[in-house]
């Protein structure tokens, strides 16, 4: 079992290995309250650990579960605008029709707000890669949601996935966290996660008013969520960043 920076000890597992925890209730911290309005996840992401079991992870540590990593499976080899929301609509289409998946799509990677900075999440970024090359698919891809991207809303996602710091890695410490797994940052995806809702929905996730038509910046999103007071609409189209793990055929 891996030894974390702290000393304490960890162990990786498949769903498909240990279903009594598919659904363990991971304790990650504060999380913006609109994200968690997706309609693409709230339609499919519960139903991933029962048909992705393979490629669902859960770390634990003196048995209790610390983190989860999830990943779809899918025919790859182009990378959608659609990111996150396009992968998880094909992989599961493709599973319905019995299509044989040649690529692992990353989901989420989670860790436990007491464990976090302890080096689980490239853990189980590592373990997920190995997952994929397990079931002898060709690469893991990843809509990555850079960390600091919500402290720049206004500057262009491309702009920032390209800034790297003296030593060439990149600037963003999860995609750093994922060039430094051996991932190879490709393009963005415009449109990866999309929220919808009425003005009283966002005034109730944010506290901000949301009384003038435009863009409005709130804490924790990677760009303004643009707001239409006249439809009583506000919607939320946050831009990911495709990463891309190829496994070696040797």
């Amino acid at each position: 079992m891996p030894e974390l920076r702290s000393g304490r000890t960890l162990e990786i597992t498949s769903v498909a290995d240990r279903p009594d925890l598919a659904h363990a209730d991971i304790d990650v911290g504060d999380w913006p309250a609109f994200m968690r309005h997706n309609r693409v996840s709230e339609a499919y992401f519960a139903q991933t650990v029962e048909t992705f079991a393979e490629t669902c992870l859960i770390a634990t540590s003196d048995g209790e579960p610390v983190g989860d990593a999830h990943a779809v499976q899918l025919v790859g080899g182009t990378f959608p605008s659609g990111g996150w929301e396009q992968s998880v609509v094909r992989a599961f289409t493709d599973a319905r029709h019995g299509v044989r998946p040649d690529t692992a799509c990353a989901l989420n990677i989670s860790v436990a707000r007491e464990f976090q900075g302890d080096g689980v999440a490239a853990l189980l970024l590592a373990a997920l890669r190995d997952a994929a090359a397990n079931l002898g698919l060709s690469a893991l891809d990843a809509p990555v949601r850079p960390t600091h991207k919500d402290l720049e809303p206004l500057v262009a996602m491309d702009d920032y996935a390209s800034r790297t710091r003296p030593d060439g890695l990149p600037f963003d410490p999860w995609l750093r966290t994922h060039v430094r797994a051996g991932g190879r940052i490709v393009c963005v995806a415009p449109a990866s996660w999309v929220i919808a809702g009425s003005l009283a929905e966002w005034r109730s996730w944010t506290g901000l008013p949301f009384d003038r038509s435009g863009p409005v910046e709130v804490s924790g999103a990677l760009v303004p969520v643009e707001c239409d007071v006249a439809a009583d609409r506000a919607v939320y189209v946050e831009p990911n960043v495709w990463v891309r793990h190829e496994f070696s055929t040797d």
